[in-house]
Protein backbone atom coordinates (compact mmCIF):
# COMPACT_ATOMS: atom_id res chain seq x y z
CA UNK A 1 0.00 0.00 0.00
CA UNK A 2 1.75 3.47 -1.22
CA UNK A 3 2.22 5.92 1.53
CA UNK A 4 0.10 9.17 1.41
CA UNK A 5 0.67 12.78 2.46
CA UNK A 6 -1.89 14.56 4.28
CA UNK A 7 -1.92 18.23 3.18
CA UNK A 8 -4.95 20.26 4.85
CA UNK A 9 -7.24 16.93 5.12
CA UNK A 10 -6.77 15.32 1.83
CA UNK A 11 -4.62 12.53 1.13
CA UNK A 12 -2.45 13.35 -1.97
CA UNK A 13 0.25 10.99 -3.46
CA UNK A 14 3.54 12.27 -4.17
CA UNK A 15 5.19 12.96 -7.39
CA UNK A 16 7.75 9.94 -7.49
CA UNK A 17 4.97 7.71 -6.21
CA UNK A 18 2.59 9.12 -9.12
CA UNK A 19 5.71 7.91 -11.73
CA UNK A 20 5.84 4.61 -10.36
CA UNK A 21 2.55 3.70 -10.26
CA UNK A 22 1.88 5.35 -14.08
CA UNK A 23 1.08 1.96 -16.28
CA UNK A 24 1.83 4.66 -19.00
CA UNK A 25 5.42 4.55 -18.89
CA UNK A 26 6.71 1.82 -21.59
CA UNK A 27 9.84 1.60 -23.08
CA UNK A 28 9.51 4.01 -25.75
CA UNK A 29 7.28 6.70 -23.85
CA UNK A 30 7.86 10.41 -24.56
CA UNK A 31 8.37 12.60 -20.77
CA UNK A 32 5.96 15.41 -20.77
CA UNK A 33 7.13 19.04 -19.42
CA UNK A 34 6.21 18.41 -16.04
CA UNK A 35 7.24 14.90 -15.99
CA UNK A 36 10.68 16.50 -16.80
CA UNK A 37 10.16 18.88 -13.97
CA UNK A 38 9.06 15.83 -11.38
CA UNK A 39 12.02 13.98 -12.38
CA UNK A 40 14.61 16.54 -12.17
CA UNK A 41 12.89 17.95 -8.50
CA UNK A 42 12.40 14.41 -6.93
CA UNK A 43 13.89 11.16 -8.91
CA UNK A 44 17.53 10.56 -7.02
CA UNK A 45 19.15 10.73 -10.66
CA UNK A 46 17.22 13.36 -11.90
CA UNK A 47 19.54 16.15 -10.96
CA UNK A 48 22.54 14.10 -11.07
CA UNK A 49 21.32 13.03 -14.82
CA UNK A 50 21.53 16.55 -15.59
CA UNK A 51 23.85 18.64 -13.57
CA UNK A 52 26.84 16.42 -13.18
CA UNK A 53 28.35 17.06 -17.00
CA UNK A 54 27.79 20.38 -16.73
CA UNK A 55 29.24 21.01 -13.30
CA UNK A 56 32.62 19.17 -14.54
CA UNK A 57 32.80 21.10 -17.85
CA UNK A 58 32.81 24.15 -15.62
CA UNK A 59 35.23 22.72 -12.50
CA UNK A 60 38.30 24.74 -14.71
CA UNK A 61 38.23 27.99 -15.73
CA UNK A 62 39.08 28.74 -19.56
CA UNK A 63 42.78 29.57 -20.28
CA UNK A 64 42.75 33.11 -21.96
CA UNK A 65 45.58 35.00 -23.93
CA UNK A 66 45.33 37.98 -25.54
CA UNK A 67 48.89 38.71 -27.06
CA UNK A 68 48.13 42.07 -29.44
CA UNK A 69 48.09 43.96 -25.81
CA UNK A 70 49.28 44.56 -22.30
CA UNK A 71 47.75 40.85 -21.27
CA UNK A 72 47.80 40.86 -18.00
CA UNK A 73 46.38 44.16 -17.64
CA UNK A 74 43.37 43.44 -20.14
CA UNK A 75 42.98 39.82 -19.28
CA UNK A 76 41.95 41.04 -15.14
CA UNK A 77 39.79 43.46 -16.64
CA UNK A 78 38.14 40.62 -18.96
CA UNK A 79 38.56 38.49 -15.73
CA UNK A 80 36.23 41.14 -13.22
CA UNK A 81 33.52 41.82 -15.47
CA UNK A 82 32.58 38.49 -15.82
CA UNK A 83 32.39 37.62 -12.36
CA UNK A 84 30.33 40.58 -11.81
CA UNK A 85 28.04 40.08 -14.41
CA UNK A 86 27.64 36.17 -12.92
CA UNK A 87 28.44 34.83 -16.53
CA UNK A 88 29.00 31.27 -15.51
CA UNK A 89 25.98 30.70 -13.57
CA UNK A 90 24.09 32.05 -16.26
CA UNK A 91 25.77 29.87 -18.80
CA UNK A 92 24.89 27.03 -16.10
CA UNK A 93 21.40 27.61 -15.57
CA UNK A 94 20.69 27.96 -19.71
CA UNK A 95 22.66 24.19 -20.39
CA UNK A 96 20.00 22.86 -17.15
CA UNK A 97 17.02 24.22 -18.67
CA UNK A 98 18.03 22.99 -21.98
CA UNK A 99 19.09 19.19 -20.78
CA UNK A 100 15.72 18.67 -18.45
CA UNK A 101 13.01 20.06 -21.47
CA UNK A 102 15.45 19.90 -24.78
CA UNK A 103 15.43 23.55 -25.33
CA UNK A 104 16.03 26.97 -23.65
CA UNK A 105 16.45 30.18 -24.22
CA UNK A 106 18.85 32.94 -22.61
CA UNK A 107 18.08 36.93 -23.25
CA UNK A 108 20.05 40.30 -22.67
CA UNK A 109 17.46 42.79 -21.21
CA UNK A 110 18.88 46.21 -21.45
CA UNK A 111 17.62 49.18 -18.99
CA UNK A 112 15.95 51.68 -21.46
CA UNK A 113 15.92 49.52 -24.96
CA UNK A 114 13.68 47.60 -26.64
CA UNK A 115 14.13 44.31 -26.72
CA UNK A 116 13.33 43.56 -30.61
CA UNK A 117 15.64 46.61 -31.80
CA UNK A 118 19.28 44.87 -32.77
CA UNK A 119 21.70 45.01 -30.40
CA UNK A 120 24.55 47.82 -29.94
CA UNK A 121 27.32 46.36 -28.27
CA UNK A 122 29.55 49.13 -28.36
CA UNK A 123 26.76 51.78 -26.42
CA UNK A 124 26.29 48.79 -23.88
CA UNK A 125 29.71 49.65 -21.09
CA UNK A 126 27.69 52.11 -19.59
CA UNK A 127 23.96 50.51 -19.24
CA UNK A 128 21.93 48.54 -16.56
CA UNK A 129 21.59 44.95 -18.00
CA UNK A 130 20.17 41.93 -16.79
CA UNK A 131 20.39 38.13 -18.21
CA UNK A 132 17.23 36.30 -17.97
CA UNK A 133 16.89 32.01 -19.10
CA UNK A 134 13.20 31.39 -20.11
CA UNK A 135 12.35 27.37 -20.48
CA UNK A 136 10.34 25.62 -23.14
CA UNK A 137 7.02 27.00 -21.37
CA UNK A 138 8.13 30.71 -21.39
CA UNK A 139 8.76 30.04 -25.10
CA UNK A 140 6.18 28.20 -26.39
CA UNK A 141 5.06 28.70 -29.77
CA UNK A 142 7.71 31.28 -31.00
CA UNK A 143 10.20 27.72 -30.78
CA UNK A 144 8.43 25.06 -33.22
CA UNK A 145 10.90 25.98 -36.30
CA UNK A 146 9.99 25.83 -39.62
CA UNK A 147 8.82 22.65 -41.54
CA UNK A 148 8.96 24.45 -44.55
CA UNK A 149 12.03 21.99 -46.91
CA UNK A 150 12.35 24.94 -48.90
CA UNK A 151 12.21 27.59 -46.67
CA UNK A 152 15.22 29.34 -45.40
CA UNK A 153 14.85 28.84 -41.76
CA UNK A 154 13.87 25.55 -42.29
CA UNK A 155 14.10 23.80 -38.90
CA UNK A 156 16.04 26.71 -37.50
CA UNK A 157 15.31 29.20 -34.71
CA UNK A 158 15.20 32.58 -34.94
CA UNK A 159 13.69 35.54 -32.25
CA UNK A 160 12.12 34.20 -29.69
CA UNK A 161 8.98 35.78 -28.20
CA UNK A 162 8.09 35.70 -24.21
CA UNK A 163 4.48 36.72 -22.93
CA UNK A 164 3.82 38.04 -26.55
CA UNK A 165 7.43 40.50 -26.21
CA UNK A 166 9.97 39.67 -28.89
CA UNK A 167 13.48 39.40 -28.08
CA UNK A 168 15.75 40.22 -31.64
CA UNK A 169 18.39 37.29 -32.41
CA UNK A 170 21.01 39.57 -31.45
CA UNK A 171 19.57 39.88 -27.56
CA UNK A 172 19.34 36.09 -27.32
CA UNK A 173 20.75 32.84 -27.77
CA UNK A 174 18.77 29.54 -28.00
CA UNK A 175 20.23 26.43 -27.04
CA UNK A 176 18.97 22.78 -27.79
CA UNK A 177 19.93 19.35 -26.42
CA UNK A 178 20.75 17.62 -29.59
CA UNK A 179 19.28 18.14 -33.03
CA UNK A 180 15.58 18.48 -34.32
CA UNK A 181 14.29 15.38 -35.88
CA UNK A 182 12.37 16.01 -39.17
CA UNK A 183 8.49 15.73 -38.12
CA UNK A 184 9.59 14.30 -34.35
CA UNK A 185 7.45 16.76 -31.78
CA UNK A 186 8.88 17.04 -28.71
CA UNK A 187 6.32 17.08 -25.91
CA UNK A 188 8.72 18.60 -22.89
CA UNK A 189 9.90 21.47 -25.57
CA UNK A 190 6.50 22.03 -26.95
CA UNK A 191 7.68 21.76 -30.19
CA UNK A 192 10.11 20.35 -33.73
CA UNK A 193 13.34 20.70 -31.45
CA UNK A 194 15.66 18.93 -29.48
CA UNK A 195 15.07 16.52 -26.91
CA UNK A 196 15.26 16.28 -22.75
CA UNK A 197 18.03 13.87 -21.54
CA UNK A 198 15.45 12.01 -19.91
CA UNK A 199 13.13 10.88 -22.80
CA UNK A 200 15.29 8.02 -23.85
CA UNK A 201 16.28 6.64 -19.97
CA UNK A 202 12.27 6.94 -19.13
CA UNK A 203 11.13 3.58 -18.59
CA UNK A 204 14.83 2.58 -16.93
CA UNK A 205 14.50 6.21 -14.42
CA UNK A 206 10.97 4.28 -13.81
CA UNK A 207 12.58 0.81 -12.55
CA UNK A 208 15.25 2.73 -10.49
CA UNK A 209 12.11 3.50 -8.08
CA UNK A 210 11.40 0.16 -7.58
CA UNK A 211 14.82 -0.70 -6.50
CA UNK A 212 14.28 2.16 -3.84
CA UNK A 213 10.95 0.10 -2.69
CA UNK A 214 13.48 -2.61 -2.58
CA UNK A 215 16.05 -1.19 -0.93
CA UNK A 216 13.43 0.12 1.72
CA UNK A 217 11.77 -3.51 2.21
CA UNK A 218 15.57 -4.66 2.84
CA UNK A 219 16.40 -2.11 5.28
CA UNK A 220 13.04 -2.96 7.23
CA UNK A 221 13.38 -6.65 7.46
CA UNK A 222 16.86 -6.98 8.26
CA UNK A 223 16.66 -7.00 11.47
CA UNK A 224 13.90 -9.30 12.03
CA UNK A 225 14.61 -12.15 14.51
CA UNK A 226 13.46 -15.63 13.91
CA UNK A 227 13.15 -17.75 16.86
CA UNK A 228 12.81 -21.61 16.40
CA UNK A 229 10.66 -22.77 19.71
CA UNK A 230 9.60 -26.42 20.54
CA UNK A 231 6.18 -26.82 19.94
CA UNK A 232 4.36 -27.87 23.43
CA UNK A 233 2.17 -29.73 21.52
CA UNK A 234 -1.82 -29.98 20.30
CA UNK A 235 -3.48 -28.45 22.76
CA UNK A 236 -1.90 -25.19 24.33
CA UNK A 237 -3.50 -23.52 27.92
CA UNK A 238 -3.11 -20.49 29.34
CA UNK A 239 -0.12 -21.12 31.24
CA UNK A 240 1.92 -22.19 28.02
CA UNK A 241 0.50 -19.47 25.83
CA UNK A 242 2.29 -17.13 28.67
CA UNK A 243 5.30 -18.64 28.73
CA UNK A 244 6.03 -18.75 25.15
CA UNK A 245 5.04 -14.89 24.85
CA UNK A 246 7.39 -14.03 27.83
CA UNK A 247 10.45 -15.59 25.93
CA UNK A 248 9.21 -13.92 22.64
CA UNK A 249 9.30 -10.89 24.67
CA UNK A 250 12.56 -11.30 26.21
CA UNK A 251 14.17 -12.01 22.78
CA UNK A 252 12.88 -8.95 21.59
CA UNK A 253 14.46 -6.84 24.70
CA UNK A 254 17.53 -8.44 24.55
CA UNK A 255 20.20 -5.81 24.56
CA UNK A 256 24.66 -6.69 23.86
CA UNK A 257 25.81 -7.59 27.46
CA UNK A 258 22.48 -9.91 28.17
CA UNK A 259 22.23 -13.16 28.64
CA UNK A 260 19.21 -15.32 27.90
CA UNK A 261 18.45 -18.80 27.59
CA UNK A 262 16.61 -21.64 24.86
CA UNK A 263 16.01 -25.14 24.57
CA UNK A 264 18.68 -27.54 23.67
CA UNK A 265 16.61 -27.86 20.26
CA UNK A 266 15.25 -24.30 19.77
CA UNK A 267 17.60 -21.53 18.31
CA UNK A 268 17.21 -17.87 17.19
CA UNK A 269 18.39 -16.53 13.69
CA UNK A 270 17.98 -13.59 11.71
CA UNK A 271 15.94 -13.24 8.15
CA UNK A 272 17.97 -15.13 5.75
CA UNK A 273 18.56 -12.40 2.82
CA UNK A 274 21.78 -13.55 0.97
CA UNK A 275 19.70 -14.70 -2.30
CA UNK A 276 18.97 -11.01 -2.57
CA UNK A 277 22.42 -9.81 -3.21
CA UNK A 278 22.97 -11.44 -6.71
CA UNK A 279 20.46 -10.75 -8.71
CA UNK A 280 18.74 -7.30 -7.16
CA UNK A 281 22.34 -5.75 -7.08
CA UNK A 282 22.91 -6.86 -10.78
CA UNK A 283 19.70 -5.83 -11.45
CA UNK A 284 20.49 -2.49 -10.32
CA UNK A 285 23.87 -2.33 -11.81
CA UNK A 286 22.43 -2.84 -15.39
CA UNK A 287 19.55 0.02 -14.50
CA UNK A 288 22.12 2.53 -13.91
CA UNK A 289 24.32 1.69 -16.78
CA UNK A 290 20.87 1.53 -19.20
CA UNK A 291 19.97 5.23 -18.03
CA UNK A 292 23.43 5.99 -18.74
CA UNK A 293 23.75 4.72 -22.36
CA UNK A 294 20.32 6.58 -22.78
CA UNK A 295 22.33 9.48 -22.54
CA UNK A 296 25.27 8.51 -24.32
CA UNK A 297 27.38 9.41 -21.04
CA UNK A 298 29.92 6.99 -19.25
CA UNK A 299 28.37 5.47 -16.46
CA UNK A 300 30.22 6.39 -13.78
CA UNK A 301 29.03 9.49 -13.71
CA UNK A 302 26.22 8.03 -12.82
CA UNK A 303 26.89 4.93 -10.25
CA UNK A 304 29.69 7.11 -8.32
CA UNK A 305 32.47 4.50 -8.43
CA UNK A 306 35.92 6.24 -8.31
CA UNK A 307 38.46 5.82 -10.55
CA UNK A 308 41.33 3.42 -9.80
CA UNK A 309 43.88 5.67 -11.16
CA UNK A 310 42.39 9.17 -11.11
CA UNK A 311 42.13 11.86 -13.59
CA UNK A 312 46.01 12.17 -13.38
CA UNK A 313 47.33 9.45 -14.44
CA UNK A 314 45.25 8.97 -18.23
CA UNK A 315 42.99 5.66 -17.54
CA UNK A 316 40.85 4.56 -20.34
CA UNK A 317 37.49 5.27 -17.66
CA UNK A 318 39.46 8.86 -17.33
CA UNK A 319 39.65 8.97 -20.86
CA UNK A 320 35.88 8.41 -21.44
CA UNK A 321 34.93 10.60 -19.03
CA UNK A 322 37.00 13.83 -20.70
CA UNK A 323 36.31 13.47 -24.10
CA UNK A 324 32.29 13.27 -23.12
CA UNK A 325 32.70 16.38 -20.74
CA UNK A 326 34.65 17.70 -23.76
CA UNK A 327 31.48 17.35 -26.21
CA UNK A 328 29.71 19.59 -23.46
CA UNK A 329 31.82 22.09 -23.25
CA UNK A 330 31.36 22.41 -27.37
CA UNK A 331 27.62 22.19 -26.66
CA UNK A 332 28.08 25.31 -24.52
CA UNK A 333 30.47 27.09 -27.01
CA UNK A 334 27.42 29.69 -27.84
CA UNK A 335 26.88 31.03 -24.59
CA UNK A 336 30.66 31.49 -24.13
CA UNK A 337 30.87 33.55 -27.22
CA UNK A 338 27.33 35.44 -26.82
CA UNK A 339 29.40 36.88 -23.19
CA UNK A 340 32.56 37.03 -24.37
CA UNK A 341 31.70 39.74 -26.67
CA UNK A 342 29.50 41.86 -24.20
CA UNK A 343 32.66 41.42 -21.56
CA UNK A 344 34.81 42.81 -23.68
CA UNK A 345 32.83 45.54 -24.68
CA UNK A 346 31.98 46.34 -20.95
CA UNK A 347 35.27 45.51 -19.89
CA UNK A 348 37.66 47.32 -22.40
CA UNK A 349 35.63 50.62 -22.49
CA UNK A 350 37.41 53.91 -23.09
CA UNK A 351 37.62 54.89 -19.87
CA UNK A 352 39.44 51.55 -19.45
CA UNK A 353 41.64 52.28 -22.66
CA UNK A 354 42.24 56.07 -20.77
CA UNK A 355 44.26 53.98 -18.16
CA UNK A 356 46.40 51.87 -20.43
CA UNK A 357 47.77 55.10 -22.30
CA UNK A 358 48.63 56.61 -19.16
CA UNK A 359 50.37 53.20 -18.09
CA UNK A 360 52.00 53.18 -21.78
CA UNK A 361 52.85 55.61 -23.72
CA UNK A 362 52.96 53.31 -26.70
CA UNK A 363 49.50 53.46 -27.18
CA UNK A 364 49.30 57.03 -26.66
CA UNK A 365 49.09 57.72 -30.86
CA UNK A 366 46.65 54.81 -30.99
CA UNK A 367 43.25 55.20 -31.22
CA UNK A 368 40.61 53.49 -28.69
CA UNK A 369 39.01 51.44 -31.59
CA UNK A 370 42.18 50.46 -33.45
CA UNK A 371 43.19 49.28 -30.16
CA UNK A 372 39.91 47.37 -29.09
CA UNK A 373 39.48 45.17 -32.36
CA UNK A 374 43.36 44.18 -32.18
CA UNK A 375 42.78 42.66 -28.50
CA UNK A 376 39.29 41.00 -29.79
CA UNK A 377 41.25 39.38 -32.95
CA UNK A 378 43.58 38.18 -30.69
CA UNK A 379 41.70 37.54 -27.89
CA UNK A 380 41.35 33.38 -27.23
CA UNK A 381 40.08 31.20 -24.90
CA UNK A 382 41.16 27.37 -24.61
CA UNK A 383 39.77 24.95 -22.15
CA UNK A 384 42.49 22.58 -20.17
CA UNK A 385 42.57 19.14 -20.13
CA UNK A 386 40.67 17.68 -17.69
CA UNK A 387 43.06 14.71 -17.95
CA UNK A 388 45.51 17.12 -15.63
CA UNK A 389 49.56 16.44 -15.24
CA UNK A 390 51.45 16.34 -12.18
CA UNK A 391 53.75 19.47 -12.29
CA UNK A 392 56.95 16.85 -11.92
CA UNK A 393 55.67 15.82 -15.89
CA UNK A 394 54.55 19.40 -16.79
CA UNK A 395 58.34 20.32 -16.21
CA UNK A 396 59.71 17.87 -18.37
CA UNK A 397 57.56 18.61 -21.13
CA UNK A 398 58.60 22.43 -20.88
CA UNK A 399 62.50 21.01 -20.53
CA UNK A 400 62.05 19.61 -24.11
CA UNK A 401 60.19 22.62 -25.49
CA UNK A 402 62.84 24.74 -24.10
CA UNK A 403 66.21 22.50 -25.99
CA UNK A 404 63.62 22.62 -29.24
CA UNK A 405 63.84 26.52 -28.60
CA UNK A 406 67.40 26.46 -28.25
CA UNK A 407 67.99 24.55 -31.00
CA UNK A 408 66.22 26.33 -33.33
CA UNK A 409 68.05 29.42 -32.80
CA UNK A 410 71.75 28.00 -32.49
CA UNK A 411 70.68 26.59 -36.80
CA UNK A 412 68.72 29.11 -37.99
CA UNK A 413 70.73 32.35 -36.40
CA UNK A 414 74.09 32.27 -38.21
CA UNK A 415 71.66 32.52 -41.29
CA UNK A 416 69.61 35.39 -41.00
CA UNK A 417 69.94 39.00 -41.70
CA UNK A 418 69.75 41.50 -38.27
CA UNK A 419 66.18 42.14 -38.90
CA UNK A 420 64.57 38.29 -39.33
CA UNK A 421 67.68 37.78 -36.32
CA UNK A 422 65.52 39.89 -34.47
CA UNK A 423 61.99 38.89 -34.77
CA UNK A 424 63.95 34.80 -34.33
CA UNK A 425 65.30 36.38 -30.68
CA UNK A 426 61.14 37.72 -30.47
CA UNK A 427 59.78 34.56 -31.28
CA UNK A 428 62.33 33.05 -28.96
CA UNK A 429 61.63 35.12 -26.05
CA UNK A 430 57.53 34.87 -27.14
CA UNK A 431 58.02 30.85 -26.18
CA UNK A 432 60.27 31.12 -23.37
CA UNK A 433 57.52 33.04 -21.59
CA UNK A 434 55.13 30.33 -22.32
CA UNK A 435 57.05 28.08 -19.83
CA UNK A 436 55.52 29.26 -16.58
CA UNK A 437 56.73 26.30 -14.81
CA UNK A 438 60.95 27.37 -15.79
CA UNK A 439 60.45 30.72 -15.17
CA UNK A 440 58.28 32.95 -13.66
CA UNK A 441 59.44 36.70 -14.59
CA UNK A 442 58.92 37.32 -18.47
CA UNK A 443 61.99 38.12 -20.57
CA UNK A 444 61.41 41.19 -21.88
CA UNK A 445 63.55 42.30 -24.96
CA UNK A 446 63.73 45.74 -27.14
CA UNK A 447 63.26 44.31 -30.63
CA UNK A 448 63.87 47.70 -32.35
CA UNK A 449 67.22 48.67 -30.82
CA UNK A 450 68.37 44.64 -30.91
CA UNK A 451 67.85 45.17 -35.04
CA UNK A 452 70.53 47.71 -35.12
CA UNK A 453 72.88 46.44 -32.43
CA UNK A 454 75.93 45.05 -33.82
CA UNK A 455 78.17 42.74 -31.92
CA UNK A 456 81.44 43.45 -30.72
CA UNK A 457 84.37 41.66 -32.50
CA UNK A 458 85.42 38.49 -30.68
CA UNK A 459 89.04 38.70 -29.51
CA UNK A 460 92.49 37.18 -30.96
CA UNK A 461 91.98 33.40 -29.59
CA UNK A 462 94.37 33.08 -26.87
CA UNK A 463 97.65 30.63 -27.49
CA UNK A 464 98.16 27.22 -25.87
CA UNK A 465 99.85 28.20 -21.88
CA UNK A 466 103.07 27.01 -21.04
CA UNK A 467 103.77 24.62 -18.36
CA UNK A 468 103.78 26.46 -14.99
CA UNK A 469 107.72 25.30 -14.69
CA UNK A 470 108.85 26.91 -17.88
CA UNK A 471 106.55 30.21 -16.41
CA UNK A 472 108.70 30.31 -13.16
CA UNK A 473 112.11 29.97 -14.69
CA UNK A 474 111.15 32.67 -16.97
CA UNK A 475 109.95 34.81 -14.23
CA UNK A 476 113.25 34.05 -11.98
CA UNK A 477 115.37 34.85 -15.41
CA UNK A 478 113.34 38.09 -15.63
CA UNK A 479 114.58 39.52 -12.23
CA UNK A 480 117.98 38.16 -12.92
CA UNK A 481 118.17 40.40 -15.62
CA UNK A 482 116.64 43.56 -14.44
CA UNK A 483 118.87 43.40 -11.33
CA UNK A 484 122.42 43.47 -13.16
CA UNK A 485 120.74 46.49 -15.65
CA UNK A 486 120.27 47.91 -12.80
CA UNK A 487 123.74 47.36 -11.44
CA UNK A 488 125.15 48.23 -14.48
CA UNK A 489 123.37 51.61 -14.31
CA UNK A 490 124.72 52.28 -11.00
CA UNK A 491 128.29 51.56 -12.47
CA UNK A 492 128.28 53.70 -15.28
CA UNK A 493 127.62 56.58 -12.57
CA UNK A 494 130.57 56.10 -11.54
CA UNK A 495 132.42 56.24 -14.63
CA UNK A 496 133.32 52.77 -15.27
CA UNK A 497 131.84 51.33 -18.88
CA UNK A 498 130.37 47.93 -18.30
CA UNK A 499 129.31 45.45 -21.21
CA UNK A 500 125.77 44.18 -21.00
CA UNK A 501 125.62 40.75 -22.68
CA UNK A 502 122.28 39.55 -23.93
CA UNK A 503 120.56 37.02 -21.83
CA UNK A 504 120.90 33.07 -22.82
CA UNK A 505 118.12 32.09 -24.50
Amino acid sequence: MASLITNGGSSLTTPLQEMLQADEIVPGAAPSYQLCKTIYNYHPLGKKLVDSPIMMAQSQKREISIPDGPEDRVKEAFAKEWERIGADKHIANTMRLARIYGIASLALLVEGEDNDKPLDLSKLSDKKISFNEFDPLNTAGSLVLNLQPNAMDFMKHTDIVVSGKRYHRSRSVVILNEDPIYLEYTTSAYGYVGRSSFQRALFPLKSFLQSLSTDDMVTRKAGVLIAKLQSPGSIIDNMMSKLFGQKRALIQESQTDNVISVGLEEAIETLNLQNLDGAYGQARKNILENIAAANDMPAKLLNSETFAEGFGEGTEDAKNVARYIDRVRVEMRPLYDFFDQIVMHRAWNEEFYKTIQADFPDYKKIPYSRAFYDWVNSFAAIWPNLLTEPDSEKIKVDETKLKAIISAVEVFAPMLDPDNKARMVQWAAENLNENKLLFQSPLELDIEDLKSFVPAQPLEEPSEPKPFAAQDSQRGSGRLRSLSERDSLNASQTGKVLSLSAPAK
